[in-house]
């Protein structure tokens, strides 16, 4: 039987989040992800008069090709997958995955070759169509969530389906605010660190780029980060699982870091690049229904009470000039049921365990 929530999110996708027009070119690219869902969009799409166009990628292929990874092999798969991209208006990806470790043992050396390679089409698709990127629900998912595979569709469906316009006005509130920072400092369990966010531009996100949505963001000042980190929320990047990491920064650089057996490999890919030692987003999320992490950074970047503070790659909207292959968000939750935290804007208290206090940010709250 079909589930009508399918094409409620490919509408959602197609109509709000992408807002697509007459004739624009819409790539689909779909990893291991139901039919269904790529027959919604190729039908929302065309619905609205634009122009299907379909990728399908499978993880255990991908790892495969990333194994005997060469210079000249991806060179070559980055300009076609750039020609192709830049034929295009719009960008929708859904991601689904049986093992999210499936690339756990792609040598870093070869990952990092693969990513420096396809960057730029990253950076290409970013800038330069209007795109949305999203996971799709799967039982390994379940199981990370802690919950029945049925249960975990629900929170799925509830949380993509939001309406996220009705949080725009408050985030409008969060971003002037925001822009017209200083300086911050963030305390908390096993955490003291200030930055500065002067001049950086703020940017919300509600629902345009990312599914599930709920943040806004910009970057510190390069070289203004000073203190000790440390994020309760578990992580996995490049198919490594971490927990507990804790970074210190001395003048923006990340000048010790520690993940307790993983540490090793966190030092690996901190060391991918001169910028991966730096920061380049700073990000408050506050999606009302995304209370817990699980180890999938599209739904634990946006969780009700919390930040994140991601080494590597800045975003060119809110740049700090950092550059970097590597793109990390880590989160650390606030809540009090999380330890509890506090952010302060230039010395005022904006955030407490989780909850914003100035009542034109209320509508953020969970």
């Amino acid at each position: 039987m079909h589930d009508s929530r399918i094409d409620q999110l490919a509408q959602q996708l197609v109509q709000y989040s992408t807002n697509i027009q007459s004739g624009e070119k819409v790539l689909i690219d779909l990893a291991e992800v139901p039919d269904a869902i790529g027959v919604a969009l190729m039908r929302a799409v065309r619905a609205c008069g634009g122009l299907p166009f379909l990728r399908v990628n499978h993880a255990r292929l991908n790892r495969e090709l990333m194994l005997g990874a060469t210079t000249e092999q991806y060179k070559a798969l980055a300009e076609h997958q750039m020609a192709e991209m830049k034929d295009m208006d719009a960008y929708i990806a859904l991601r689904g995955s049986q093992n999210i470790t499936e690339l756990s043992d792609v040598p870093p050396e070869k990952m990092a070759l693969a990513m420096q390679a396809l960057r730029p089409v990253m950076d290409h698709r970013v800038k330069e169509t209007k795109w949305c990127v999203l996971r799709w629900p799967t039982p390994s998912m379940a199981q990370q969530a802690s919950m029945s595979t049925e249960a975990f569709e629900d929170f799925y469906f509830e949380v993509c389906l939001l309406d996220y316009a009705a949080l725009n006005h408050a985030a409008e509130n969060l971003k002037t605010l925001m822009d017209e920072t200083n300086d911050v400092r963030i305390v908390g369990p096993g955490t003291n660190l200030t930055f500065s966010i002067k001049d950086i531009p703020s940017i919300v996100c509600c629902g345009n780029y990312n599914i599930p949505d709920g943040e806004v963001f910009n970057a510190p000042v390069k070289e203004s980060v000073n203190g000790v980190i440390t994020y309760n929320a578990p992580t996995i990047y490049q198919g490594i699982a971490f927990d507990n990491i804790e970074l210190t920064f001395e003048n923006g650089k990340i000048v010790k870091a520690e993940a307790g057996s993983k540490t090793e490999a966190l030092n690996k890919i901190l060391d991918s690049d001169a910028g991966a030692r730096f920061v380049g987003e700073f990000a408050l999320g506050f999606n009302p229904v995304i209370k817990e992490p699980m180890r999938d950074i599209l739904f634990d970047e946006k969780i009700a009470g919390s930040f994140h503070f991601t080494p590597g790659q800045a975003y060119e909207e809110a740049d700090n000039g950092n550059r970097s292959q590597v793109h990390w968000d880590m989160v650390s939750i606030q809540r009090e049921d999380w330890g509890g935290g506090e952010i302060y804007f230039d010395d005022v208290l904006i955030r407490k365990d989780g909850v914003f206090l100035d009542e034109s940010l209320s509508g953020l709250n969970y």
